[in-house]
């Protein structure tokens, strides 16, 4: 059976940067960064507490990276608090933290333009 999610992959075209963003921002850990073919690395980062790892890479086929949603979310015990710590840090929000009836949440952009959701855990 299925126990979970191993990563999610986030299209970049620049590696470098966001390797930078996702590491230095964002306090992601690097676990592996190794040569895949002649053109990019693999770029696969832990988040302190999370099972699920992101991996940072551009899969063949694929034009660029996503400007616009990711359909990732990632989670905080208090979005706020996170949402400033990472705002000074100098993450681009594109949404405050917002209180709805399902909870709260905010959304922020890397430098590729992909757009995720900070959600309440």
């Amino acid at each position: 059976m299925i126990k979970g999610v191993k990563f999610v992959s986030i299209p970049v075209a620049r590696q470098d940067e966001a390797l930078r963003f996702y590491s230095e921002k964002l306090g992601f850990t690097v676990i592996t960064d190794q040569p895949y073919d002649d053109r990019q690395r693999w770029i696969e980062l832990g988040i302190q507490g999370a099972d699920t790892h992101v991996v940072l890479f551009m899969p063949d086929g694929h034009e660029g990276p996503g400007k616009g949603p990711s359909h990732v979310t990632f989670c905080s015990d208090d979005v706020e608090a996170t949402w400033r710590e990472l705002s000074g840090r100098g993450v681009e929000f594109t949404r405050e933290p917002s209180t709805m009836p399902w909870g709260t949440f905010a959304t922020f952009r890397d430098p590729e333009g992909n757009e995720f959701v900070l959600s309440r855990r």
